[in-house]
């Protein structure tokens, strides 16, 4: 079985990622959209999204996904993206206010063997930020690069007075990734067995999503009761 983490051979500056976080927070940092699954205050906005919108925070396997006019301003964010040899789906700026915490749960199809991995750089944080995959603490450092396998149970608690925002890229697997993570000790011909959402969480994320009407929630709606 591979690492439910693992921290990739590469760091960011710290410096450079603060400064294009200022640039980024004039804009609009959207709530979570499934409540259920967070107490306290958990936003986004979007550098790659379905739509192109900043405020499209969602994030769904096997669709297409395009710059927003954000990350035209983002330079070094855009650098950090194309060390990623490989095609990235939703790129987001993940931010968890002081004393709020992410429920533990878990994201279907977010392992390395679905052919999806999920990058976490640290952008803000603080060691009274507690964040859990399969029951084990993953301490991340700014600027670090992370890989975890959401599809186990994870949770964050950030106890502090300050907000913790990571960047996420969500990639997909390429030979090039294969390569990468085999050098970071990972079975690449290793198969999990894929999870489905069950019918009750399926049914709280769409009675979430209804009451945010737009056109890019009825298409997750109907991928979502057709499955």
């Amino acid at each position: 079985m591979n690492p439910s983490s693992s921290r990739l051979p590469i760091t960011c500056s710290v410096e450079k990622l603060q400064q294009e976080l200022t640039i980024c927070e004039n804009d609009l940092w959207t709530p979570h959209f499934n409540t259920n699954r967070y107490e306290g205050n958990w936003t986004s906005v979007s550098l790659r999204s379905q739509s192109g919108l900043v405020n499209d925070i969602t994030s769904f396997s096997n669709k297409k996904y395009i710059n927003t006019p954000l990350l035209d301003r983002c330079h070094y964010f855009k650098e950090i993206m194309d060390w990623f040899k490989c095609e990235k789906e939703a790129v987001r700026l993940l931010r968890l206010g002081p004393n709020s915490e992410i429920k533990e749960h878990t994201d279907n199809d977010t392992s390395y063997e679905d052919g999806f991995f999920r990058i976490h750089i640290p952008v803000v944080t603080n060691t009274d930020v507690f964040f859990y995959v399969d029951k084990k603490r993953v301490l991340m450092e700014m600027g670090e690069c992370w890989y975890a396998d959401f599809q186990l149970p994870h949770s964050v608690e950030n106890k502090s007075s300050e907000p913790r925002i990571h960047l996420t890229l969500d990639c997909l697997r390429n030979e090039w990734s294969d390569r990468l993570f085999e050098e970071m000790g990972f079975d690449i011909h290793f198969s999990s067995n894929k999870n489905q959402y069950s019918e009750e969480v399926k049914q709280q994320i769409i009675a979430e999503l209804m009451q945010n009407p737009s056109e890019i929630n009825a298409k997750i709606i109907a991928g979502l009761q057709s499955k």
